[in-house]
């Protein structure tokens, strides 16, 4: 999904009011979508093409509005309006499903949004397993303690790794419905 941060374009000083500048999206080295902005006095104009999966392509040109608030030690930080009729909510990221438009509008999740249990509890035993300097990957096996660290905390750290370790095994046999008694 196509996604374009004000952020970016405030720090590289392209919101000048009546100024131009292209954005490029591309994979592999070849360009796979652009869009025209077009900096007016209050917003932008975002022009470009799009097309819903081999449909035919879709001009839009259309005005997104800015708000700036002032930030604490000076200067002026700048937002996009979502350009939804009866959004208008002040972000940072607009992202393009067809349009560009905020997370809510173009019902865009985070990761942590999608995961399940057993992908969370993977994701803990790998952060320790990271903080233990051991290989990433559950299936690993456990490593070393690391030289300098106390060995209550390696203690600790080892026995969350191992719960967390053991709830996503539990997980993914519940998930691929492997009988208990396969494991002995």
């Amino acid at each position: 999904m196509l996604q374009i941060d004000i952020r970016l374009w405030h720090r590289e000083g392209w919101l000048t009011a009546h100024q131009n500048f292209r954005v490029t999206w591309s994979r592999g080295g070849e360009v796979r979508n652009n869009i025209e902005v077009h900096v007016k006095d209050n917003h932008v104009i975002l022009n470009y093409k799009h097309r819903q999966s081999g449909d035919e392509w879709k001009k839009e040109s259309y005005p997104v509005y800015l708000d700036w608030t002032h930030c604490n030690y000076g200067g002026k930080r700048p937002w996009f309006l979502c350009p939804v009729q009866g959004c208008r909510r002040r972000v940072a990221i607009l992202y393009s499903a067809g349009i560009f438009a905020c997370r809510q509008c173009n019902q865009v999740l985070y990761t942590s949004q999608m995961e399940n249990e057993m992908d969370r509890a993977t994701g803990r035993a790998d952060k320790i397993r990271d903080r233990l300097g051991w290989e990433p990957g559950i299936l690993n096996g456990n490593g070393l303690k690391p030289r300098g660290m106390h060995w209550r905390t390696f203690e600790r750290l080892s026995a969350e790794h191992d719960f967390y370790v053991n709830q996503s095994l539990l997980g993914a046999t519940l998930k691929f419905k492997v009988p208990m008694d396969y494991f002995g």
